[in-house]
């Protein structure tokens, strides 16, 4: 497969430095270009298509119902099989080498293409994206199979379009898209649920600011229609605010360099070393668990569970479900339709899969992303630093890194866990998942501080090649 994976399509990279400027001009250009993919309805779909990935739409990144209908769903899924498989030491590819590199993102590009068709295709077998019989008899002469294969085409469309839009980021822009996509989904989805004056679900309106003026001037129950709101406020503020904690607790390991008297610098090892980017990989395959579940319900088999829309309401399904907020586990105020103790069994199941797969998949990233001991070792010889007092070697570098980045990694990935569980427990403004906040805070502080790390070597071009960005 190699010639294969050596000729997948990809994105040019640059072949010197890209200045900050034109850094931010192709960040901005794909943002935009982002929002306006989102709001391109799919031709010939019909109104009243069930959303299949309806709790996980600001994770994922899409928009319901348009060309990015898919997200980046395909990207973390095809990344978390190819972590599976060289977790479990099935693929052997030597990353270290430019040839490993080209294998491995050969066969990534692969998987992705893959997983568009694979996750597009039930979307239409199942009944989730039907197709509008007013426009098959308009224009098609009334063949809704036609019109479901065109629906199926600008989805695969939508994900290839994706995928090349995080490549151009990555390569020429700052951060990555997966992560600038998110963070533009999510804050679409809490800016919304704070101004929203549409109503929903009673005679007020949804968003935070003018349902509370709204049930002050009304002089309605307070705690009936704002009980729920303002936890979801508390817990969004509080996550916010750990989260900027967090991201600035370290441990900070020395570094001399060997030629240059003097010079020093620091090797941050953060709380979160794999940032809140492998929770993407959890929350996906559960996401992908349901899509299953729901197909085969959609289609008759309901062996696996049941589902009201998207909503799971009994069997293995409902179990594996994440709780996306109050009330779906507060039995003493809500009417459930489940015994407390079938309730707390969820919630257990929910708080093991979250933090037990948060450190599995943190550990896969780390060692996949190029941020093991072992690598950062290389990493550290390469840019001519060495730890003061120890032998400049890799191995002896290696074998101190490991006093950490495992531990912190195994650590990071359980609080992320945890805090990820709490927030989903108590909801957020917005109707965003916890993990999704957690994403967009995370992310967005990683963002800010790579793009100080690029002014500073805008304006010091010497350290570029200092710290190998050249």
């Amino acid at each position: 497969m190699e010639p294969l994976l050596a000729a997948m399509p990809t994105v040019k990279s640059p072949e010197g430095h890209v200045h900050f400027k034109n850094k931010l001009v192709w960040t901005a250009g794909i943002l935009i270009l982002y929002f306006v993919l989102t709001n391109i309805p799919l031709f010939g779909l019909d109104p009243n298509s069930q959303d299949i990935f309806f709790y996980w739409r600001a994770l994922l990144a899409g928009a319901s119902g348009s060309l990015v209908q898919l997200g980046i769903g395909p990207i973390v899924t095809a990344s978390i099989v190819l972590q599976l498989l060289k977790g479990a030491d099935l693929i052997h590819i030597d990353t270290a080498d430019i040839r490993g590199q080209i294998q491995y993102m050969g066969l990534q590009k692969l998987l992705i293409f893959v997983m568009i068709i694979i996750e597009a295709a039930p979307n239409l077998v199942g009944g989730f994206l039907m197709p509008d019989p007013v426009i098959a008899n308009a224009f098609f002469g009334g063949n809704l199979f036609l019109v479901s294969f065109i629906i199926f085409i600008q989805v695969c469309i939508g994900g290839v379009l994706v995928v090349f839009m995080d490549e151009v980021v990555t390569k020429w822009g700052i951060g990555s898209g997966v992560g600038l996509f998110i963070i533009a989904g999510i804050s679409q989805a809490i800016v919304n649920g704070f101004i929203n004056w549409a109503p929903v679900s009673d005679q007020y309106p949804v968003g935070f600011i003018p349902r509370i003026v709204a049930v002050i001037m009304d002089g309605a129950n307070f705690l009936q229609y704002m009980g729920t709101d303002l936890i979801a406020l508390i817990t969004t503020v509080a996550i916010f605010l750990v989260i900027v904690y967090v991201e600035s607790t370290r441990i900070e390991i020395p570094l001399a360099h060997a030629q240059v008297r003097g010079a020093r610098a620091r090797f941050p090892v953060k709380l979160i070393y794999a940032s809140v980017l492998p929770m993407i990989l959890v929350r996906v395959l559960q996401a992908n668990i349901q899509m299953i579940g729901l197909f085969l319900n959609n289609i008759g088999i309901t062996v696996l569970g049941t589902f009201q829309g998207a909503t799971p309401t009994g069997g293995l399904m409902w179990f594996l479900a994440p709780i996306n907020g109050p009330e779906q586990w507060m039995w003493w105020i809500y009417d459930l339709g489940h015994a407390p103790w079938e309730v707390l069994t969820r919630m257990g199941i929910d708080i093991l899969v979250v933090v037990v797969g948060g450190a599995i998949f943190a550990l896969f990233w780390v060692k996949t992303a190029g941020m093991d001991s072992k690598d950062v070792a290389r990493q550290i010889q390469n840019s001519g630093m060495s730890i003061p007092g120890y032998r400049r070697n890799p191995q002896v570098l290696e074998k101190y890194l490991d006093r950490y980045i495992p531990r912190v990694t195994i650590i990071g990935g359980v609080f992320i866990g945890v805090l990820s569980v709490f927030a989903n427990l108590f909801g957020i403004i917005g109707a965003v998942s916890g993990t999704g906040l957690l994403l967009a805070v995370s992310i967005t502080y990683r963002l800010y501080e790579e793009i100080a790390s690029q002014q500073i070597m805008e304006m010091y071009p010497f350290m570029r090649t200092f710290f190998g960005k050249e």
